[in-house]
């Protein structure tokens, strides 16, 4: 029994190999095509050896009409075959689209959600990568090597010799094709990967360009990122030397072998062995014959690209699979449960949570206090199901987080986190959002937000729009714009994380009378602050330190609380 599984295991198709399969219509058609065109193909070659041994013998210019008609007939078709197969493959790439963009989307969001490296927009690069292999001219060399054998039977039916000569030639250009290979899949996918990382490394300082100028940090940044892109181009360029002997030697080998049997088919007639239109055809056919070799030859470094991106990818969708069709459909009452949640990060021994177990009645707002460090942001994370390490249980309305369907409880929980992110868009779409903007619903949030009379003020209203990140605003503008993106949608679990860090006066005071009438709409809330005003409307306070629960009681209790040293002390007036 144990074997047959894993036999079963074996043959087992991967997500994105099924994905190829399923455009397997279209890829018969374009050997269909591929068979018409090579076969037609020897068309040429034929025309030659009738005009050498029969017209040029007769003289009969009606026979080479004839003759060059049906060829120009042949021709034509050559051309729409290959019209006709290089459709089916733009058809291809974007089937492939179809079946593969909202997996790879969404495989590619979970592992950012995990920190996982695979979780960047590089995935979409290796899938335009296979993509773009499949629908040029790299991918008609395979639909094309498998009539090499054709060409090279009809050479040996021309003469022997010939025939030898010609399969000597495609011996040497196959052996070349592996030395190819084996040459530079390693330098080929070492410097991939150097350039992915100077990329990366560019990109997260480019983002941070206004600290790198105020510190006059440009210069050291810039030699780093000058030792990476030289990484890069060492590694590129013993990848491209090793390619170009190669090809140079593939080259040498090509002509060398066209004038070889171009020779040896003269005194083969000298000898009278061989016509000279059979020699000039033989020479045509060899040449069709070695043509797909050194055209895979020619494309290796393309095909060896989009096989790195193909194992990539594959490995990206099974790490990441679909989520599972039966999951919770509805909308939670805000009742939360964590039994003994344990939350760790690669590389560190400590745990960040180290067996958390609470329970969070419906209506009820929870204040999380306590010192940096203590695990209090890793707590919301785990609430949200969006940490990825972690052991125990993390429950609403008794199931499971990951049980319920991600597009039915998005829209019920409102978060703010302490690193306020905003996209670029409108003040509406961002507050929506980005969903269907409901004007009456922005605008209740923004209300409830307090940032109703800001936005009005904003030279297009509630059309602004923000900028990248919202660079537009000030720390406080966004922050306010976020709370109130939190609260869109009347949701029923708000989970805020240092929802005061930049506000004024004013803001406090609408965040204070935003959480006041939440509670007056039985609104489950978590919040994590480092200020006592709020703690006056908690309904219990929730103290952590060194990733464990200090203290959890009622508001009124916290004098009882059994007293730390530096526990308390982040929490001022």
């Amino acid at each position: 029994m144990k074997h047959a599984n894993k036999k079963t295991a074996f043959f087992q198709r991967s997500e994105l190999a099924g994905a190829l399969a399923a455009i397997k219509r279209e890829a018969w058609g374009v050997g269909l095509f591929s068979m018409v065109s090579n076969l037609l193909m020897l068309a040429p070659s034929l025309y030659m050896l009738q005009i050498y041994d029969r017209v040029l013998v007769s003289q009969s210019e009606l026979t080479l009409i004839a003759l060059s008609l049906i060829t120009l007939f042949f021709f034509a078709s050559i051309a729409f075959a290959e019209w006709a197969r290089s459709r089916l493959l733009v058809r291809v790439g974007g089937r492939l689209a179809e079946l593969l963009n909202h997996r790879i989307f969404a495989a590619t969001f979970a592992a950012r959600l995990q920190g996982s490296p695979a979780g960047t927009a590089g995935t979409f690069a290796d899938f335009n990568n296979i993509r773009q292999f499949l629908t040029t001219s790299g991918a008609f060399a395979f639909f094309d090597a498998p009539w090499t054998p054709i060409y090279l039977a009809v050479v040996f039916l021309l003469h022997p010799l010939l025939g030898a000569i010609a399969l000597l030639g495609i011996i040497l250009l196959g052996i070349l094709a592996w030395q190819n290979d084996a040459r530079t899949q390693l330098p080929g996918r070492q410097a991939q990967e150097a350039h992915a990382q100077a990329s990366l490394y560019l990109h997260n300082k480019l983002r941070n360009a206004e600290v790198v100028e105020s510190m006059g940090m440009a210069e050291s940044l810039r030699r780093r990122l000058l030792d990476r892109h030289q990484k890069y181009l060492a590694v590129n360029s013993q990848a491209m030397d090793q390619a170009t002997r190669i090809k140079s030697l593939t080259k040498f080998v090509r002509y060398s072998l066209q004038s070889l049997i171009l020779g040896a088919g003269a005194l083969l007639v000298i000898d009278s062995a061989l016509t000279p239109g059979a020699m000039v055809a033989a020479s045509l056919l060899m040449g069709r014959a070695v043509a797909p070799v050194e055209q895979l030859i020619g494309t290796w470094r393309a095909f060896v690209s989009a096989r790195v991106a193909f194992l990539k990818l594959e490995g990206l969708l099974a790490g990441h699979p679909e989520r599972p069709t039966d999951i919770i459909q509805g909308v939670p009452s805000g009742q939360l449960q964590l039994l003994n949640v344990v939350a760790t990060v690669p590389g560190r021994e400590q745990p960040v949570l180290q067996g958390i177990t609470l329970s969070v009645a419906v209506g009820e707002m929870v204040a999380i206090v306590g010192p940096s460090g203590s695990g209090k942001s890793t707590l919301m994370r785990v609430v949200l199901g969006v940490w990825p390490n972690i052991e125990g249980h993390v429950q609403f309305d008794g199931e499971p987080v990951s049980a319920w369907s991600r597009d039915e409880l998005g829209p019920c929980i409102g978060y703010l986190p302490q690193d306020v992110q905003l996209f670029d868009g409108s003040v509406a779409e961002n507050i929506a959002r980005f969903g269907e903007v409901d004007s009456p619903q922005v605008i209740r949030a923004a209300q409830l937000a307090g940032v109703h009379d800001m936005v009005l003020r904003f030279p297009q209203g509630y059309n602004t729009p923000i900028g990248q990140g919202g660079s537009h605003l000030s720390g406080g503008m966004r922050q306010r714009i976020a709370l109130a993106r939190a609260l869109y949608g009347d949701p029923r679990l708000i989970v805020l994380d240092e929802p005061n860090s930049n506000l004024d006066d004013a803001g406090e005071k609408a965040l204070f009378d935003a959480i006041q009438a939440l509670k007056a709409q039985r609104r489950t809330i978590l919040l994590v602050t480092h200020r006592k005003q709020i703690l006056g409307i908690s309904d219990r306070i929730l103290v952590m330190d060194e990733g464990r629960i200090h203290w959890f009681g009622k508001r009124d209790e916290i004098s009882a609380m059994p007293r730390q040293s530096g526990v308390l002390r982040p929490v001022t007036a």
